[in-house]
């Protein structure tokens, strides 16, 4: 098995966000990050399993499209996709300032789910392996002022649910229930996992 002291293939990371650039530098792996264009839209009638799957695919594949390096070949591109659900329903990211004060209310002082979905994509054979964690959120009792103040912040513009846990919002969070990565949105641990299908081993 190629491990991190081998000059195993490098990581290609399908996203802008800061926050799963930093947990991918956990594997201690070169990474190179791509963010992938793509649209998100998914069928309505989809399950949070399917969208955050489907969608993680989909960067992945995105990515792949757009790979013109011969150093690329030996790559594994890595897609991630992160929904909030409240009895059911998807909250994706909020589409302005009411819309993320909306959100909050609705999850103010109730437990909800944390799905993230992983693709991890081997560019030179495109073998493809999916994958996702889901972790249970208790959002604590909030005032429409907490909630007003906490959207003033910016902080929950980019995204789902309206709350980042690993900055300000952790201060609304009364407990989770599982990964606690996967609700930042990268399931480090997952991912190790998934990379040993590829025969990556990381510590």
């Amino acid at each position: 098995m190629q491990s991190v002291s081998s000059n195993g293939p490098k990581l290609i990371l399908a996203s802008a966000s800061p926050r799963r650039q930093e947990l991918i530098s956990l594997l201690g792996l070169p990474v190179r990050i791509l963010p992938s264009r793509v649209d998100e839209d998914t069928p309505d009638h989809w399950s949070p399993v399917q969208i955050v799957e489907g969608l993680s695919l989909r960067k992945a594949l995105a990515v792949k499209e757009e790979l013109q390096s011969p150093d690329d070949v030996s790559s594994i591109i890595v897609g991630s996709d992160t929904i909030v659900v409240l009895n059911g329903k998807v909250m994706g990211k909020p589409r302005d300032v009411q819309d993320a004060e909306q959100m909050l209310e609705r999850l103010a002082g109730e437990l909800h789910e944390v799905y993230t979905g992983v693709t991890c994509l081997r560019v030179s054979d495109e073998r493809i392996v999916t994958s996702h964690r889901i972790t249970k959120v208790k959002m604590r009792s909030l005032t429409a002022d907490q909630i007003s103040r906490y959207v003033a912040t910016g902080e929950p513009m980019d995204k789902a649910g309206a709350y980042g846990i690993q900055e300000i919002g952790s201060l609304l969070v009364e407990s989770i229930e599982g990964c606690y990565f996967n609700v930042v949105g990268l399931p480090v641990s997952l991912l190790a996992v998934m990379l040993e299908q590829f025969d990556v081993t990381v510590p």
